[in-house]
């Protein structure tokens, strides 16, 4: 099952790169394979920059074909179709920005692949809905800024790779900006091992005194609020492209399976053809708000990135218990996917943080 929300014209090079580099190394890299070449690879086909226009090295499509890309790499490798993500959602974030000076040194090389980034958003995100506190904290200093801090998890990073993150400043008010690949404030420390998604990059990052020039700024103190604003709408909705990639291999594995067991997987719950209903609904719906952008309503963006969450968790559960004692295997597909459906649902925004911004938006609405 395709999503179509993609040319062929594209597609067809990008189903052609997944299978033949990404998917032989799937299992590799949920333990422990950065997948590097494959990122490299699609940045050169254009794959995280679909939303993009060409003069940036994008494809100029739209983003219900970056979201398609994303759920091709995810039917594959859930780990990398996040990776894609990050990737994509770094070079959303140089597009938006109103700094043309930062812009004009990042946007295409990240597009195309040659700087892989990461994105260190998640605590500024849940820092933002009142979760937690923000860990980045730095001061204006002459025309840039001096900032110092540490973030947990930060994910597709490695020692010649951009971050993206946010502090608060003493001043008040927050900054967004871009950390280039080699600087000397920037240290990657090893994180504790995850029960899945090994090969996705992930590191503590610290950052100590790292100068930040007026060139890496992507939003200003008094851009920021703005800013988030922009960019808000495609970080949620491309995250819904891991969601419907899993969905879809799902489904493949749940087909699979029927050919000799459906006399007795008829009797579990979420059968292939409620799944297939519930995941044409999200996608029309996923294809709409993306088409939208800044014009969609935040509720329904985020109900519909809740909505890739469940599904993917009901999905990935059913696709295993189809497969009975042969999906417990660690080599079996769906165990992978279990796990890999478990961090969509608790990737910033987890389930739970998006359940608490939707319910006090249906509070402000009543």
């Amino acid at each position: 099952m395709s999503t179509d929300l993609l040319p062929a014209a594209y597609g067809d090079g990008i189903d052609a790169l997944i299978q033949e580099t990404l998917a032989p190394q799937a299992d590799a890299i949920d333990k422990g394979l950065y997948p590097g070449d494959f990122m490299r690879s699609l940045g050169r086909l254009g794959g995280f920059g679909a939303a993009l226009p060409a003069a940036s090295g994008g494809l100029g499509l739209d983003l219900a074909a970056q979201i398609d890309i994303i759920a091709r790499v995810g039917r594959a490798c859930g780990s990398t179709a996040f990776l894609t993500w990050c990737q994509a959602a770094c070079a959303w974030y140089l597009r938006q920005t109103g700094n043309a000076a930062a812009r004009d040194r990042y946007l295409a090389p990240i597009v195309r692949g040659e700087i892989l980034a990461g994105t260190g958003m998640s605590n500024a995100v849940k820092h933002l809905a009142g979760i937690e506190r923000i860990n980045l904290r730095g001061r204006r200093e002459n025309d840039g800024y001096r900032v110092s801090g540490a973030l947990p998890w930060v994910s597709n990073l490695g020692p010649d790779h951009l971050v993206i993150v946010a502090a608060a400043l003493e001043e008040g008010g927050y900054v967004m900006f871009a950390v280039p690949p080699g600087s000397p404030a920037l240290t990657l420390r090893a994180c504790p091992a995850f029960s899945g998604m090994e090969g996705t990059g992930t590191y503590n990052v610290r950052l100590k005194d790292a100068w930040v020039p007026p060139e890496d700024v992507l939003a200003a103190p008094d851009e920021f609020e703005d800013y988030i604003c922009r960019i808000k709408p495609g970080f949620l909705l491309m995250q819904i492209g891991m969601g419907l990639g899993l969905v879809q291999a799902s489904l493949e594995t749940i087909r699979a399976t029927n050919h000799r067991l459906s006399h007795v997987n008829t009797f579990l719950d979420d059968q292939e053809e409620t799944l297939a209903r519930d995941l044409d609904t999200l996608l029309a719906e996923t294809a709409r708000l993306a088409r939208l952008d800044r014009n969609a309503l935040p509720l329904d963006i985020l109900r519909a990135r809740a909505r890739a969450s469940e599904l993917s968790l009901r999905a990935t559960q059913s696709a295993a218990l189809h497969a009975g004692a042969a999906g417990y295997l660690m080599s079996h597909p769906a165990q992978r996917r279990l796990r890999e459906a478990l961090f969509v649902a608790i990737v910033t925004p987890a389930l739970k943080h998006l359940r608490k911004e939707i319910h006090a938006l249906e509070q402000q609405a009543a």
